[in-house]
């Protein structure tokens, strides 16, 4: 019997997550991703199929940050710096499989921090 690997169980969460988390005008969609090297996240207006902003680890500012809760923490402030740079308040958070907990909660709470609603 193969043992199903936790990359295979995260996105099958991932995909009954999305069923229900749509970003529209009014409240994007504040999707996370995590590798072993960076923290992602991404504000995305679903019914356009575009990236309102984004944030990342890789970026050329934050690249001594690492995929730790001190990076996810510096990337919910800058995500949602960059989000009422860009005239949204308001966002519904799509946690992308993760459980919210660690990182997850760390940028959610530093987004929120800086004045995000969710």
């Amino acid at each position: 019997m193969a043992t199903i690997q936790r990359k295979k169980i995260r996105q099958r969460i991932h995909k009954r997550i999305r069923k229900r988390v749509t970003g529209t005008a009014q409240r994007p969609r504040l999707s996370v991703h995590f590798s072993n090297k960076g923290v992602y996240a991404q504000i995305i207006d679903d019914e356009k199929g575009r990236t309102i902003v984004a944030a990342s680890t890789r970026e050329k500012d934050h690249e001594a940050l690492k995929s730790n809760v001190a990076g996810a923490t510096r990337i919910g402030e800058v995500i949602a710096d960059r989000a009422i740079g860009a005239s949204v308040g308001a966002v519904v958070f799509d946690r992308g499989g993760h459980t919210y907990h660690g990182k997850v909660k760390a940028l959610a709470d530093a987004a929120r921090a800086k004045g995000l609603k969710f």
